[in-house]
């Protein structure tokens, strides 16, 4: 026997439920990598531009060992609000790590190389001007592989698991 509803209680739905908890999984991240001080947090939405994700969330972090405790910390606080599947990429270089939560997809990276691939021009929204970092390339300013896991060892001892 199901308990009597009202009629003004909605019924929620497998669809309610899920964009609710994708509007969830949105303020968790801001809040994540506001919390991190992160720089520059833009969300993009994208529903109806994509199937790949309903969100994009862009940031910044000053620093590769910044980014990659940004990336730690998000992947801890979206796996608590009820992210399933997560993925991370680009760790441990960490100057431009993707956190891949289904509907929602995090990119952080160093302000030189979110600079230099400008993804919110891509989905028609305009970097902040006070992002942009002029006279740098990715290729310019990036560690080889090498460089980049003797630093993360030095810095931030084994590299995270998620």
């Amino acid at each position: 026997m199901t308990a009597p509803t009202t009629p003004n209680t909605p019924t929620p739905t497998p669809e309610t439920t899920s964009t609710a908890l994708v509007e969830q999984l949105v303020e968790v991240a801001k809040a994540s990598l506001d919390d991190g001080k992160a720089e520059g947090i833009v969300v993009i939405p994208l529903i109806g531009k994509t199937s790949i994700a309903d969100y994009m969330i862009i940031a910044s972090g000053r620093s590769g060992r910044q980014v990659a405790a940004l990336t730690q910390n998000l992947a801890e606080k979206l796996k608590e609000a009820g992210a399933k599947g997560l993925t991370v990429e680009g760790l441990p270089r960490a100057d431009w790590v993707l956190v891949d939560a289904k509907d929602i997809i995090v990119h952080i990276f160093r302000p030189e190389v979110r600079s230099f691939y400008n993804l919110e021009k891509m989905w028609g929204v305009e970097l902040p001007p006070d992002l942009l970092v002029g006279g740098y390339s990715v290729d310019s300013e990036s560690l080889t592989d090498e460089e980049a896991e003797e630093d993360w060892d030095e810095e931030a001892g084994e590299s995270p698991k998620f």
